[in-house]
């Protein structure tokens, strides 16, 4: 799958109702560009893709909104809305906050958030200049998956 075609399915697929399927998503994500941590600095909307991943729902649960990447050490990646609607970090549920790293994944190095309080990678990729497609994965996390698939929509 050539980058146009990957880019033209993942738009398809964040639109769909309904299970999505993790190879499809892999091969998704083999023909998107890498990321730069500096790069991809800012304030971003969150949706996960229903792979059936144990993760997959528990995010709605707790009202997640999405991340912000401040500065490359100061990183919120649970932004979550209260009970009045409003923003903030949870950071109990995230065990603490994260920072940005260029990271190897897959045999290529790309934008990475490691979260401070537990072994979790959420590696990046991007789909165009207002989207980045991301993979969670981390200590515990077979290299073959299962792994929780989501997308960054850049806030404003």
């Amino acid at each position: 799958m050539n980058a146009s075609r990957a880019r033209a399915r993942f738009s398809e697929l964040r639109r769909q109702d309904g299970p999505v399927s993790a190879a499809e998503l892999d091969e998704i994500w083999a023909a998107l560009d890498t990321v730069r941590p500096e790069e991809i600095l800012g304030e971003w909307k969150g949706s996960g893709f229903d792979t059936g991943h144990p993760v997959n729902g528990r995010l709605d649960q707790v009202r997640w909104y999405g991340k912000s990447f401040v500065t490359l050490t100061d990183v919120k990646p649970l932004i979550c809305r209260n009970d009045k609607g409003e923003l903030y970090s949870n950071t109990v549920l995230g065990k603490g906050e994260a920072s940005l790293w260029t990271v190897e994944f897959r045999g290529e190095s790309t934008a990475t958030m490691v979260y401070d309080g537990q072994p979790v990678l959420d590696h990046f990729k991007r789909v165009d200049e207002s989207t980045l497609m991301g993979i969670m994965n981390g200590k515990n996390v077979p290299a073959d998956g299962p792994f929780f698939y989501f997308l960054l929509d850049r806030v404003g």
